[in-house]
């Protein structure tokens, strides 16, 4: 399973950033969310994600909203 890390900003309704991780990046993962976390906290309108999922398409069918468009999933998401 990889995962993937969506940050949102709720009022600007866009994607601030996204990453995702391989299946033996589980570790690395987790502390980029909890980073973005932190970096985020006081920021209401930004919604930190890390979703487990065996490929991007899985991602966009189950958590499509995030996204403004099937073809800009790609350029969203940078391999860790």
């Amino acid at each position: 399973m990889q995962h993937f890390l969506l940050i949102y900003d709720h009022h600007k309704q866009e994607l601030r950033a996204s990453r995702q991780f391989g299946e033996k990046q589980s570790d690395e993962a987790t502390i980029a969310y909890q980073d973005a976390e932190a970096q985020f906290r006081d920021d209401q309108d930004v919604e930190i994600v890390l979703i487990g999922a065996d490929s991007l398409a899985t991602i966009h069918k189950t958590h499509g909203h995030y996204f403004q468009g099937a073809d800009r999933l790609a350029r969203y998401l940078t391999p860790a």
